[in-house]
This record gives C-alpha cells, sequence and structure tokens, in this order.
C-alpha cells in the first residue's frame, strides 16, 4: 500500500517499523550540504519521478552575490528587471537591499515616457538602500519635474555629502541661479564651494564652471590664470572621456557641427559624451510639455534638461537674448556645439 506523496508504508515485522532502527526513514541530502535535515535550505520536496531542480539547492548568499554583480554591470533597467520578473525566488532576492544600492546608474536609467508609481517607488527602496545614483537621479526628478523641491534637493543632498560629483554640481547650479526659491536666495560663495568641490572629484562641467567664476570674479576671487588653468583641466579630462569610449576618436581637422566640444580649440572634434540619465530623463520630460504659458524656458544646452523654477532664472546671451543657460558651463558648451553660428545681435534678427 502507497501513501497519498507515492511512499509505501513499511512492512510489518521490519527493520523500518516504530520499534525498531528508523535511521533509514531520515530523508538524506544526495548534494554533500549535510547529514541532517536541520542543516539542509528550506526548498521544495520533489515527488517521485519528478525531474530534479539542482537550480533550487543553491544557497541564497550565493545567488545575491550573483545578482549584485548583474546590477552593477547592468546596461539598462531591462537587465536587471527581466531577471526580477523570472521567478517569485529572484523577485524576492533582487530587491534585497545589498542588491539595490549597487545598481549602476545605467540600471535606473529609466524613461521619461516609462515613468510610473511603481518606477518612483523602486528609485525609492534604491535610494533608500543608499544607492548614490538613486538618490541623484530621484532628487533632480522630484525637484525640477515633479516641484517637489524640500524632498529633491534634500536626497540631492544625501548624494553630495557621500561625495557624489554630479549632485555637488547640481547643487552648485542651484545655489548660483536661486533655484526653487526668489532671486535673494542666491548664494554665489556656497555656489562656488559646492563646484570646487566637485571639480577636486574631476567633474567636467564642475571644472569648466569654477574655471569661468575665477575668470569672471563671480562667487570667488578673481584669478584670470587659474581659471585658464581650471578650464584647460576641464579640457583634459574631456579628451580622456572620448578616447575611453570605444566609438569615439578624435577626428582632426573636422568641421561638422554635430560634433564641435570645446576641443575644437585644439583642433580636435569630438561627439559630444551622453547626458546623464538624470539629465536625459528632464529632457524626456520637459520635451512633451511646453513651458512657455508660465514664462519659464529650458536651458538652451541639448544635454543638460533643466528648467526654470521661476520667471528670468537663467541667464541670456548678451548678444541676441534669444537662448538661456542655466550655468556658464552649459554656455561655453553651447557656443561651440552651435550657438556661435547662430548668434547674431538682436538689430539684425529685427532687419
Amino acid at each position: 500500500m502507497r501513501t497519498r506523496s507515492g511512499g509505501a508504508y513499511p512492512k510489518p515485522g521490519s527493520d523500518n517499523d516504530a520499534t525498531g532502527n528508523n535511521e533509514s526513514l531520515k530523508r538524506r541530502n544526495p548534494f554533500g550540504f549535510g547529514s541532517s535535515r536541520t542543516q539542509d535550505p528550506p526548498r521544495k520536496r520533489f515527488r517521485p519521478g519528478d525531474r530534479t531542480e539542482f537550480f533550487e539547492w543553491l544557497h541564497d548568499d550565493l545567488v545575491l552575490s550573483i545578482l549584485s554583480k548583474l546590477a552593477v554591470s547592468a546596461s539598462s533597467p531591462s537587465d536587471l528587471v527581466n531577471v526580477l520578473i523570472t521567478c517569485k525566488r529572484f523577485n524576492g532576492l533582487g530587491m534585497n537591499p545589498l542588491v539595490l544600492s549597487k545598481a549602476s546608474k545605467n540600471s535606473l536609467a529609466i524613461r521619461a515616457k516609462n515613468w510610473s508609481g511603481s518606477a518612483h517607488r523602486f528609485l525609492k527602496l534604491c535610494a533608500d538602500a543608499g544607492n548614490l545614483e538613486a538618490c541623484y537621479t530621484l532628487g533632480m526628478i522630484r525637484f525640477y519635474c515633479l516641484g517637489s523641491r524640500g524632498s529633491g534637493a534634500s536626497l540631492m543632498a544625501r548624494a553630495a555629502m557621500s561625495s557624489h560629483p554630479p549632485a555637488l554640481y547640481s547643487l552648485a547650479v542651484i545655489q548660483f541661479n536661486g533655484s526653487g526659491g526668489s532671486k535673494s536666495d542666491k548664494d554665489l560663495r556656497a555656489g562656488a564651494a559646492l563646484c570646487a568641490r566637485a571639480a577636486l572629484l574631476s567633474h567636467v562641467d564642475a571644472l569648466r564652471e569654477l574655471g569661468h567664476c575665477l575668470q569672471d570674479g563671480y562667487g570667488v576671487r578673481r584669478s584670470v590664470p587659474d581659471g585658464r588653468r581650471f578650464l584647460l583641466h576641464a579640457n583634459a579630462r574631456e579628451l580622456a572621456a572620448a578616447l575611453s569610449h570605444p566609438l569615439s576618436l578624435p577626428l582632426i581637422g573636422s568641421s561638422s557641427g554635430s560634433a564641435c566640444p570645446l576641443l575644437s580649440d585644439f583642433g580636435c572634434a569630438i561627439p559630444p559624451l551622453d547626458p546623464h540619465p538624470a539629465n536625459r530623463f528632464l529632457i524626456d520630460w520637459f520635451s512633451s510639455r511646453r513651458l512657455e504659458p508660465d514664462g519659464l524656458r529650458l536651458c538652451s544646452h541639448v544635454g543638460c534638461g533643466r528648467p526654470e523654477t521661476r520667471r528670468h532664472e537663467f541667464r541670456r546671451c548678451s548678444v541676441c537674448g534669444l537662448v538661456n543657460y542655466c550655468s556658464r558651463a552649459c554656455q561655453a558648451l553651447d557656443w561651440k556645439l552651435s550657438h556661435k553660428a547662430q548668434c547674431a545681435p538682436l538689430d539684425r534678427w529685427i532687419n
């Protein structure tokens, strides 16, 4: 006679009855995890005849290590999402704080068209786990897109306190412009200090911004030689970043309008680097939303995406007055990229 699970009842008088030796009744682990049942990892029991799933016997710590390495090397959010939807076990282990804290910026690069409550919660979980990229990205989205200035600035400040260069530079831009407040809320010294911290971490935009601040005496004591030195350092860092990219090489003597960063001053034309996922989100978000009815405008640099938080917050081109910039770094980049060939005095446009 057999039981419902397929096992057989012991024969009367055999060695396996209740009065005999019952050591053979203990379920032995054929995979070497231990001789006692209490030492085996909790996994589901397979009925006789079922195909044995060796993957079910992998320890959770090993799976967490694999998922953490995947989160670091993921090139897009789909690489991580496809793992989370594989099975219930992967979903539970993939949402572990150890995995979320190591997610790369590419795995957090959520597009504006895919923004939803679940995407917001996912970024919030990553930020709560200590992921600096998630703190910065969600802070930028809340500050500029969702209008939650306080929580957005606090998230960026959390990343900046851990020496996150883009967060330091973004807070410097906020201080320079007094974003989220009135014109009297500008703090030039605080902006220059944050910019200097980001420049020490070799952030290219911060190096360029600090160089122009030193040349103009904006928030710091004027020093033209030091300003030029920071600008040269920014160009060198830009060149190193471009050469490290396998698909972009310097084109000597090229005059293409789509590849004209500041290094064109030295005879090189390098395709501009891809913007940070947070800036890409702002660009996509405001491309389908018009700000003109409120009198607000976007930064004219194509790789920035920052909008004004009040009217006349950004500085305008002093020659044509048709373009706006959130920082001197964006103005310098856009001048070499496109505006140099388009800028003309306002009276010429009127005539």
